[in-house]
């Protein structure tokens, strides 16, 4: 462990719990030309873009990096299919062209190509229609690192989806996308923010803001873990909260230029086996699509779209959510899934802009930037996909309040921490392997993980071997990852790694509870926890999976938010309204 610990302060990327008191004295003694209110991807993506741009940044989040949409989307990296319907083409071009960056430059360690089967279900006109809009699609976004559109009879469709109904389909159409683990792309995107000097904190809430005359000149934040408060000052403040940009907004004290509205997203995680099928698919419903798209060993069914004005923090699904996504995909499959099959559940809150219409399905995904106040700007909209150009978008408003003049946005041309020598270490797997003790597939699972980073994931296990076995009622992670997750990743509490850092908490049907105490134990050995507080960590983590599993059996949302919002929260400390 000792040389894990070592050189703290010469690895500016290394969000540890050494790095907390530094960055905690930093905050409240320089004076920063931007501060980021938000840790999700927009939030982490703005403050890279900025700290590349040779801004001093600091980026301050009330809970967890991806704590909130930013772990809980549909976990792709795609042009939106649905959005061609819609004439929607600048968007899906954006978004394809950003698919491309980050399979190729940005992120190849955590984006990766997936392919998708459309059922055709209609004669005559549905396939040329169909291949019309796939082969825009194929060509909008410049895209050469991933297979172009393939025709297949029903004969062919059912040899690729063996899973399927004869009767649900008449052909298909295979295509792809990219797909990535949301949260721990967005915590890659923070780290590599901090690699390039940016100010990363988490566990700390925005509780006011600073003014000069009529601008802002900073924030008033709180560290939910003492209860320490502290003033930074900027240049300028960019609101990166999604669902909760109207509520810093009021405290802000001034009105916003738009409303954001949050639209409720519910996926279910099954076994691989209950689906027999050697790619996802793309289904039609009434109001949207509903994807099932594989994830290691396990599928994701999404998702419903539904209005939400209740907790933003742990939006609850519903048996009405989930019956609802088991009836769609149930349509065509052959052998139906039931409430027993499902391993894990969780919901999202997309921040949509809102428009005239109520139907969440038709408000705008595309987003809105706005300078709402001399020296503060907010976005909001957007989709996960085109983050990197809502961050450009954002500084770019900020700017007019900077000192000097900004330079352009860079982040087209900046890998994230891990990608590079990543397709060395790819061909290196069988010697690496070799080298720890570990089985090829099991470094290969580490490299799609961390990249080149996964020597100082490993460099973790140094005179510890034991780090290098899997949790144990969590096999498809190692000890050392969850030490790599506390000492350099920003977990701090026991829910940080298990829903964020690794995804037990949704790929496992116990949901983390069965490996609590193990996970928990070596957290605490990094951050220095006591028996009580390991004790406490494990109880809140129990109780926060109970309360959302009985939210699941109740028929409403309000029922079950009263359930899911009962339980208590990791991060006592907080404060409302929280950002």
């Amino acid at each position: 462990m000792a040389s894990a610990q070592h050189a703290t302060e010469t690895n500016p990327a290394r969000l540890g719990p050494a790095k907390r008191e530094q960055t905690w004295q930093r905050l409240g003694s320089e004076t920063f030309d931007l501060v980021v209110i938000g840790g999700g991807v927009v939030g982490a993506g703005t403050a890279l873009d900025a700290a590349t741009r040779g801004l001093r940044v600091a980026l301050v989040e009330a809970r967890d990096l991806a704590s909130g949409t930013s772990s809980r989307s549909s976990k792709l990296f795609h042009g939106g299919l649905r959005y061609l319907e819609q004439l929607e083409f600048g968007l899906v071009r954006e978004a394809l062209r950003e698919r491309e960056l980050m399979l190729t430059t940005i992120a190849p360690h955590l984006v990766k190509p997936v392919s998708f089967l459309y059922p055709l279900t209609r004669r005559v006109w549905e396939r040329p229609y169909t291949a019309a809009g796939l082969l825009m699609y194929d060509t909008m976004g410049g895209a050469r690192s991933v297979p172009g559109q393939k025709h297949l009879t029903r004969a062919g469709a059912l040899r690729m989806v063996p899973a399927l109904k004869r009767s649900a389909l008449i052909g298909g159409i295979r295509y792809y996308d990219a797909q990535s683990d949301d949260a721990r792309h967005t915590m890659t995107v923070a780290r590599t923010a901090a690699h390039y000097g940016a100010v990363v904190r988490t566990s700390t809430q925005v509780v006011g803001f600073l003014r000069e005359a009529d601008r802002v000149s900073g924030v008033r934040v709180r560290d939910v873990e003492d209860g320490r408060e502290t003033e930074i000052s900027a240049a300028a403040v960019i609101n990166c909260t999604g669902v909760w940009t109207d509520e810093l907004q009021r405290l802000s004290g001034g009105r916003g230029r738009f409303r954001v509205r949050a639209s409720k997203g519910v996926h279910i995680v099954v076994p691989r086996d209950r689906i027999v099928s050697e790619s996802g698919m793309i289904l039609r419903t009434e109001k949207s699509v509903l994807f099932v798209i594989p994830w290691g060993n396990h599928w994701i069914v999404g998702t419903t779209d539904t209005d939400w004005n209740l907790d933003l923090a742990h939006p609850a699904a519903t048996k009405h959510d989930i019956d609802y996504l088991l009836e769609h995909v149930n349509s065509v499959l052959a052998t139906p899934l039931t409430h027993d099959d499902i391993e894990g559940v969780y919901a999202g809150l997309r921040p949509l802009l809102a428009g005239e219409s109520e139907e969440t399905s038709k408000l705008s995904r595309e987003h809105a930037v706005a300078r709402v106040a001399p020296g503060l700007v907010a976005i909001a909209g957007g989709k996960y996909t085109t983050y990197r150009v809502m961050a450009a978008d954002a500084v770019n408003a900020a700017a007019v309040d900077l000192p000097g003049r900004s330079q352009p946005s860079i982040t087209d041309k900046v890998p994230l921490l891990g990608a590079d020598g990543y397709h060395a270490l790819v061909n290196q797997a069988d010697h690496l392997a070799a080298e720890h003790g570990l089985h090829p597939y099991r470094v290969r699972h580490l490299l799609d993980r961390y990249g080149s980073l996964v020597h100082e994931v490993l460099a973790c296990a140094n005179g510890r071997p034991e780090l290098l076995k899997p949790i144990e009622h969590a096999p498809d992670y190692l000890g050392v990852e969850v030490v790599y997750a506390a000492s350099h990743e920003g977990a701090l509490h026991l829910d940080d790694v298990l829903a964020r850092r690794t995804r037990i908490s949704i790929e496992y049907a116990h949901r983390g509870v069965e490996c609590a105490e193990q996970v928990a134990t070596l957290v605490g050995e990094v951050l220095g926890w006591s028996p009580e507080t390991v004790k406490h960590e494990i109880e809140v983590y129990r109780a926060r999976v109970e309360a959302e599993r009985k939210s699941q059996s109740q028929l409403s949302d309000e029922a079950a938010d009263a359930l899911r919002s009962a339980a208590p929260e990791a991060r006592a400390g907080l404060v409302e309204p929280v950002s």
